[in-house]
């Protein structure tokens, strides 16, 4: 059985939630955490060669910004635990890189806040969640 677990977090309270719960999960099973930060990205866009360069430079500017105010910070409070745990910072979308990042890396479970920062998508359950439950290759846990 695949003993890696993907933790989906985007800075809100609900991924906070789902943080802890995904800690909880890794130590009692003894888990590896993989904890990813998608950046909403469409590469689909019709720029100058002088609009691209800015766009590429933007897009990096933002990877390294998650990867230090976001990931950095749940990566060394996880290994403080006693948590192997990596980060992955990615561009594209939510939806797609999550269920294309449990793919490749073999985990067994996805844990999901049931609502991220854009809380209009859905009142029940956020668009991201609701759309990683249909195209999930793995189990998905979502934490209120």
């Amino acid at each position: 059985m695949k003993n890696t677990l993907l933790l989906g977090v985007d800075g809100s309270d609900s991924s906070s939630r789902a943080t802890e719960f995904a800690a909880e999960l890794a130590l009692s099973a003894k888990s590896r955490l993989l904890v990813a930060y998608i950046i909403e990205w469409s590469p689909f866009t019709f720029n100058t060669p002088e609009e691209n360069e800015v766009r590429h430079k933007r897009r990096e500017e933002e990877l390294s910004r998650a990867q230090s105010e976001v990931i950095a910070p749940i990566i060394k409070s996880l290994e403080k635990r006693g948590i192997d745990a990596e980060g992955i910072v990615r561009h594209g979308k939510p939806v797609v890189a999550l269920a294309e990042i449990a793919s490749t890396k073999e985990v067994s479970q996805i844990v999901v806040g049931r609502r991220g920062e854009s809380d209009l998508g859905g009142l029940l359950f956020g668009s991201l969640t609701a759309g990683l439950l249909q195209v999930s290759p793995v189990p998905v846990t979502v934490v209120p």
